[in-house]
């Protein structure tokens, strides 16, 4: 993979070097000391990932990201040394398209390679994004339950561009929004409760962390929380689950909608939002073959018209719409 390094520092750019070392096959086609001067080399020669670094002169890691995705987009990783510090800015930048966030790998600090771990995992599952990989056969869910339940769920699926996204769609929703909400976004469970509070303040709503064993229910906009897949369960209640091992996308969108199409005892809506690759195409569309109604994000809304896209190719989302446009549908399929 051709590997470019926006940083300011050298001790991080050294240290992401070394990582990068440990993988022959990646080329580090070129380095930025500032976003500015990363958006031209960007626009002279592409790579196929930028590993960001978010404070920096002339140019913030979080306009760089803004103005690479608008002009030469290519899949950007933000790459912080204080996540706890820069967790508004992580997800401004996810936002604008940047794909996911990680630690800068510590120089000097025991073994080399296992510090370098986290991020040649992170380059990997991104080479599989990009490579557009095909989708594996799955099973179909079980029979829809015949159920005069009145329960009412909008299950969620984001990843590139999805906090930006997420904080829209949510703003546009009341406090006392009759549906439970359950949302799957591709990012590292150490950013996952930063990014619940994120979108608690940016919202308004009751946005918190899914818990193993809890029930969806209205008031509440759970997040999964983990690098494990949330399911629903048969008895209604949420878990994480470690399979499938081989699926890429941790947590995953498929394996959280498949779950609602086979459980789920009540009314239900399947949204997904912008994204890279094709998660969450085949598990809205067996969320639309049990007869629930399914949303996409139109192309002109998405940061990143990736897993819509892949959803409308399949005939997955019974309706395609802008952003804007999805919360005042949610009201009304499910008004008070």
């Amino acid at each position: 993979m051709k590997i470019a390094i926006v940083n300011d520092m050298p001790m991080a750019v050294e240290a992401l070097r070394r990582a990068l070392a440990f993988e022959p096959a990646h080329q580090m086609v070129w380095v930025a000391r500032n976003g500015a001067e990363a958006v031209q080399l960007c626009a002279e020669k592409t790579p196929d990932l930028i590993l960001m670094d978010l404070i920096m002169p002339v140019m913030d890691g979080v306009e760089a990201t803004r103005r690479i995705m608008a002009e030469t987009p290519c899949a950007i990783v933000i790459v912080t040394v204080d996540r706890q510090q820069n967790v508004h800015r992580v997800f401004e930048a996810m936002g604008h398209g940047a794909l996911d966030v990680v630690d800068t790998p510590a120089l000097g600090a025991g073994d080399a390679r296992e510090a370098a771990a986290p991020l040649l995992r992170k380059i990997l599952n991104i080479g599989w994004l990009i490579g557009d990989k095909a989708p594996r056969s799955r099973p179909a869910p079980t029979p829809p339950r015949s159920s005069g339940s009145r329960q009412r769920l909008v299950a969620i699926g984001s990843s590139a561009g999805g906090p930006a996204a997420l904080e829209v769609l949510l703003k546009g929703l009341p406090r006392d929004f009759s549906a439970a909400i359950v949302l799957v976004q591709h990012v590292d469970q150490v950013f996952a409760a930063g990014m619940a509070e994120w979108l608690a303040s940016a919202s308004g709503l009751d946005v918190r962390l899914a818990r193993e064993g809890e029930p969806p229910q209205a008031g509440a906009v759970l997040l999964a929380g983990t690098n494990h897949h949330i399911r629903l369960l048969k008895n209604g209640t949420l878990a994480y689950t470690a399979e499938p091992v081989n699926e890429i996308y941790r947590p995953s969108i498929d394996v959280f909608f498949e779950s609602v199409a086979s459980y789920w005892n009540g009314d239900a809506v399947g949204v997904l939002l912008t994204g890279m690759g094709r998660d969450g195409a085949q598990g809205l569309k067996l969320m639309r073959q049990q007869g629930y109604l399914t949303i996409a994000q139109d192309q002109q809304s998405s940061a990143v018209y990736g897993m819509p896209k892949a959803a409308a190719a399949i005939d997955a989302a019974v309706e395609i719409r802008p952003l804007e446009k999805i919360a005042p549908r949610l009201l009304e399929i499910f008004p008070k």
